[in-house]
């Protein structure tokens, strides 16, 4: 019989893992399957160049995985039951169906987080996924010239969204609502350059303003201000998948499922958990963050333990380290601030034309490597069936 393995989720990491999977493993004794809502490969790190009205190249899956021996299954997960080792599905046709698993690896990511502000889930729009970027793209390009537009977080999705609303509609007024100073995790270096940018693109910055209502035509702060905004667009963190919380899984306080160093779960051992859905601990035992850049890394250490665990190998150690923080400031300006492995900014940094092109570069390359996961070792074994009774049948790697 084949070891069931079912990813759940296919943004950056379930993609990633999947492809990786079916690199990894032989496809006669194991049998990979994706289950995602969508249809195709949705880049979560560009939807704030889909909200101001550009276009995205579409990234089916099928053909993405097309000759790989992944198993797609569209529909929405909206069931674990980590005890039966089964999820339930409801399909795009609306049928519900029970898959079966014997390892899963689950990551279903994350959404926007309100935080709970009065009127956030009303009246502010999120880019947190491609349908609401979408409901932007079509409120931003109903607003006529000279009303406001109010971004509020100042993290690196506050920044590339209002740096890019601002470049594609400079007849708005656009302004950024920061709780804390403009960019001041970064370095000296990096501050300037984001100051000089967004006074050149002619963006008002509220620092130092924490945001505690949402209306229609305004918000409100903390100190009772109002600031004029035709349109909110909230960008204030981001909050998991609520699914894991119902389980029986081990979760932290925010609903991420507790892993140990090869991602897999401390209560249930036949499940991994890769990406925002994960609550692992990386350089100097600090929780990676919620990221692409950690993503990745997640995935490859969860894919590369489920193969050694299944073929009777030593579990590799994937190292864990962040180098840099890619901003884009529009499409032709961009900030790459460099940090130390635990993710805290030094001096150095590229700003401007180049950092822009970095920032593309990276961009292409997550993009690409999920359909091209990278594998370095060509050499596939053969399983030891006793090494993986606890992972339910044995399998092989692939030929």
């Amino acid at each position: 019989m084949q070891h069931r393995i079912v990813v759940l989720g296919a943004g950056y990491t379930g993609a990633t893992a999947a492809g990786r999977l079916a690199k990894r493993l032989h496809r006669d004794d194991v049998a990979v399957t994706l289950v995602n809502a969508e249809p195709d490969f949705v880049e979560r790190v560009r939807m704030h160049q889909l909200a101001v009205g550009q276009d995205l190249a579409p990234r089916p899956f099928a053909e993405m995985f097309e000759g790989t021996g992944v198993a797609l299954k569209q529909g929405k997960v909206t069931a674990v039951d980590v005890d039966r080792r089964t999820v339930t599905v409801a399909t795009a046709g609306g049928e519900e169906e029970v898959v079966a698993y014997d390892t899963l690896v689950y990551a279903l990511g994350s959404a926007w987080n309100d935080q709970g502000v009065p009127g956030t889930a009303e009246h502010a729009h999120e880019i947190a996924g491609r349908p609401g970027a979408l409901r932007l793209r079509e409120r931003l390009a109903g607003l006529a010239a000279g009303e406001s537009v109010v971004v509020v977080g100042g993290g690196l999705t506050g920044l590339e969204a209002v740096t890019e609303i601002a470049e594609a509609r400079p007849d708005l007024d656009v302004a950024l609502a920061a709780r804390g100073g403009l960019g001041d995790w970064l370095s000296a270096k990096g501050v300037r350059h984001l100051r000089k940018v967004v006074d050149r693109l002619g963006i008002t910055v509220h620092e130092h303003t924490a945001v505690t209502a949402v209306e229609a035509d305004h918000v409100t702060t903390a100190d009772g201000t109002s600031i004029p905004a035709a349109v909110t667009v909230w960008t204030t963190g981001f909050a998991v998948h609520p699914i894991a919380r119902a389980t029986t899984l081990e979760v932290s306080g925010t609903g991420q499922i507790v892993v140990d160093r090869t991602m897999r779960s401390l209560s249930h051992p036949d499940v991994y958990a890769v990406g925002d859905a994960a609550l692992a601990m990386g350089p100097g035992d600090k929780p990676l963050r919620m990221s692409c850049a950690s993503g990745g890394f997640a995935a490859w250490q969860a894919v590369d333990a489920i193969a050694a665990r299944l073929t009777g190998a030593k579990v590799p150690t994937v190292p864990v380290r962040y180098f840099n923080q890619c901003i884009s400031l529009g499409r032709g300006d961009g900030l790459i601030q460099f940090v130390t492995a635990d993710d805290r900014a030094v001096r150095s940094a590229l700003t401007g034309r180049l950092a822009a092109r970095y920032k593309e570069f990276v961009c292409k390359g997550a993009a690409w490597s999920v359909a091209h996961p990278i594998v370095l070792s060509v050499r596939r074994r053969r399983v030891v069936p006793e090494a993986v009774v606890a992972e339910a049948s044995p399998v092989r790697t692939a030929a």
